[in-house]
């Protein structure tokens, strides 16, 4: 009898261990409130939430170059800029003659419009207080018309500029920005001066027949007139 009693234990804790093999791992819990670990994984998800005004003024700033220049997703502009934003260009003169948004954004339009592939870099990024100041590389290929009322010449442009923004509740709501322009230009006309060395020849030529011609008819027509003076007498 004892000898069943022993034989029946054994078979079921063998039997007890195989099904304790075959159920998946506990898992694992997750530290309770106030507890140290529960506190580093929460500071491990709000390090990248911006919690500083400045670094989420930095963040309206990005979303400038990211998806409205890269991206070409201009309908989060309402989304960016303040209804009264204000563009006020270089200002050089000290009078403040500002764009409007409407108008900062149709330039930006013809801008991604002219350059496709339009490319914007951030190079640094300061914030203080409702500030925010960028210095930027501008990168794209005139394939189509529009800038600055030029054909397509297809130049690859490379511009460097520094915007500053002055954000308020999360929108821009003012804007400086200076850049080298002319250099932009000068890129467009050197990769096309022989284009335009071509054009000024042929021109020059035109000028040149024409002058020719125009010296030809006036000589027919004193000669035609010398003849008929001489039959008159």
């Amino acid at each position: 009898m004892k000898f069943l009693i022993l034989f029946c234990s054994a078979t079921l804790a063998v039997a007890t261990e195989g099904t304790q093999s075959e159920n998946p791992p506990a898992a694992v819990p997750t530290p309770a409130p106030g507890n140290p670990e529960a506190e580093l994984v929460s500071a491990g998800v709000q390090a990248t939430v911006p919690t500083t005004k400045e670094e989420r003024n930095k963040a309206v700033a990005l979303r400038v170059f990211e998806e409205i220049f890269n991206q070409g997703k201009f309908s989060v502009a309402d989304e960016i800029y303040a209804p009264d934003f204000k563009n006020h260009g270089l200002d050089l003169d000290g009078h403040d003659r500002f764009a409007d948004l409407r108008t900062d954004q149709n330039a930006v339009h013809d801008e991604k419009k002219a350059f496709p592939d339009l490319k914007m870099t951030v190079n640094k990024m300061v914030a203080e207080g409702d500030l925010v100041a960028v210095h930027w590389t501008f990168r794209g290929t005139h394939t189509h018309g529009g800038y600055a009322g030029l054909p397509a010449t297809g130049t690859k442009v490379l511009m460097t500029g520094i915007t500053i923004w002055r954000i308020v509740d999360g929108k821009i709501k003012d804007e400086w920005s200076s850049f080298n322009e002319m250099g932009a230009y000068a890129q467009v006309i050197a990769h096309v001066k022989w284009y335009l060395l071509a054009g000024f020849v042929g021109l020059l030529l035109v000028v040149v027949v024409a002058e020719r011609l125009l010296c030809w008819l006036i000589r027919i027509a004193f000669s035609k007139s010398s003849i008929g003076k001489r039959s008159k007498s």
